[in-house]
């Protein structure tokens, strides 16, 4: 009886196509912000903070992009690193260029430059799709880490190559640097993947959305009904690289504090895809769900062995857990291609027609 539906009547279509259209929707989405913004604060510790919370936020941010583009449009890409590269260079340009701006401005402005590179890259989609759009967009990931190494102006001729984080305030808080607090860095990275969220489910809910999804599903018959299939694939790839490059930004920024070029490697694209494949493609929830999966898993098993008195090595626990992550993508390709979110909405739709049979 939690998501009992009886009584509540639709009298507008405006009503109809609400974000929440069930109550009880609403306030399971309530809950959850209730305990990222104030349970998880005052409960985590330092280690979770870092280890788990700011890089699930990250990772799933990163997801939604690639989720606009793969799951939404079925425009298949391998170069999600690359393009949070992209983010984090041009925030870190911003950030020295004019030291005394606001690191959200930089983060958000940086997109522009990851959405306009990403448009570039994809144009070949006007011409090529599927396999061969993926290694389009593959040859774009070993380009732009190339560029990230070669062109030292990025990283202001530093000698080591790599790009560093100083010190920022933000109404007299600091929120990046080696004096920042994990709390206040966890609810700036919280504060952005929430607002992106909300512009994302919103955008997929409405006009941009539908075409998206025509254009997934059959282009040729998108095409014959009006849609303008280069407006659809490069707003696309212009939204999925906004949103990846405010991830990258946030991930160098508010997480690992510095970076090398060789950190937006292909590993990286892969890892963002496996979250959007367990997660669910085509679904927001999924995306938090799969990053949940993928950033637990390895602290699961560092932390497990040692719990049951298992001494097992690092280089082990780095073996077993690609295995396992290997398992899960064969497993839910096959099972269940939908992913973690059809896990949750098949329960959703039990608990509406509960006790009633299914």
């Amino acid at each position: 009886m939690i998501f009992r539906t009886a009584g509540q009547f639709k009298t507008s279509y405006e009503a109809d196509q609400a974000l929440f259209p069930i109550k009880q929707d609403f306030y399971l989405v309530l809950g959850v912000l209730l305990l990222a913004y104030v349970v998880f604060p005052l409960t985590a510790s330092e280690f979770a903070f870092k280890a788990l919370l700011v890089p699930v936020l990250i990772y799933s941010l990163a997801a939604l992009g690639l989720n606009i583009l793969t799951g939404y449009c079925g425009q298949l890409s391998l170069g999600t690193a690359a393009f949070m590269g992209v983010g984090a260079y041009a925030t870190y340009k911003f950030m020295s260029i004019f030291p005394e701006m606001n690191i959200f401005v930089a983060i958000f402005l940086s997109g522009f430059f990851s959405a306009a590179v990403g448009v570039a890259f994809g144009l070949p989609s006007l011409r090529i799709k599927g396999f061969y759009l993926a290694i389009a967009t593959l040859a774009a990931q070993f380009f732009l880490v190339w560029l990230f190494e070669k062109w030292a102006w990025l990283y202001n001729y530093n000698a080591s190559g790599a790009i560093e984080v100083s010190t920022s305030s933000v109404f007299g808080i600091t929120v990046t640097g080696p004096t920042a607090l994990p709390i206040v860095q966890y609810y700036c990275v919280l504060i952005v993947v929430t607002l992106v969220t909300w512009f994302a489910i919103n955008l997929t809910r409405g006009r941009y959305g539908r075409m998206w999804k025509a254009t997934r599903d059959m282009d040729i018959a998108a095409e014959l009904v009006g849609i303008k299939l280069i407006t659809a694939k490069l707003t696309a790839f212009a939204v999925s690289s906004y949103i990846v490059g405010i991830a990258g930004g946030l991930l160098v920024f508010f997480w690992k504090g510095a970076a090398e070029p060789n950190l937006f490697d292909i590993p990286l694209s892969f890892q963002i895809l496996f979250i959007a494949i367990i997660g669910g493609l085509g679904s927001i929830l999924g995306n938090y769900l799969g990053a949940i999966l993928i950033v637990a898993l390895p602290v699961v098993l560092n932390l497990l062995p040692n719990a049951l008195g298992i001494p097992i090595d690092s280089a082990t626990l780095e073996h077993l857990n690609v295995m396992i992550v290997g398992a899960l993508i064969i497993a839910f390709l096959i099972l269940e291609p939908h992913g973690l979110a059809r896990f949750y909405a098949i329960i959703r739709e039990k608990l509406i027609l509960w006790p009633f049979p299914y």
